[in-house]
């Protein structure tokens, strides 16, 4: 009987943990959304892109860098994170893209201290 309380009390402390530690990996922001939207073919020219997040992000520590086809980077206005919705970017650009390939990479900081980074690409047609 003892040896069945010992298991149960141990088999509860693994599974606390576990819980614990997952919701610990799963704090960081990742990205959830974006306008254009990843392995997109866009028909019309964009003016900015949005990209929403799995939890708030710290606009000073975060940004989005926009790169054609030749990694060239597009000309865009400073990343701003919505007034409204902390977890999400917006990037305004300097002109509408002409048609090609892009490739959007970001890195964000959650308001939670966590770092992710990645990137997609997308297409204007």
């Amino acid at each position: 009987m003892q040896k069945t309380r010992v298991s149960r009390v141990v088999i509860s402390l693994i599974a606390t943990s576990a819980l614990a530690f997952s919701q610990f990996a799963s704090a960081h922001a990742h990205l959830q959304s974006s306008v254009p939207a990843a392995k997109a073919d866009v028909t019309h020219s964009t003016k900015s892109l949005t990209l929403t997040f799995t939890e708030d992000v710290e606009a000073a520590f975060s940004g989005v860098e926009i790169v054609d086809a030749q990694q060239k980077p597009v000309a865009s206005e400073k990343t701003k994170r919505d007034a409204k919705q902390h977890d999400r970017l917006v990037v305004e650009l300097a002109q509408p893209l002409p048609a090609g390939h892009y490739q959007v990479n970001w890195h964000v900081l959650s308001v939670d201290g966590h770092k992710t980074k990645g990137s997609y690409r997308f297409n204007v047609n």
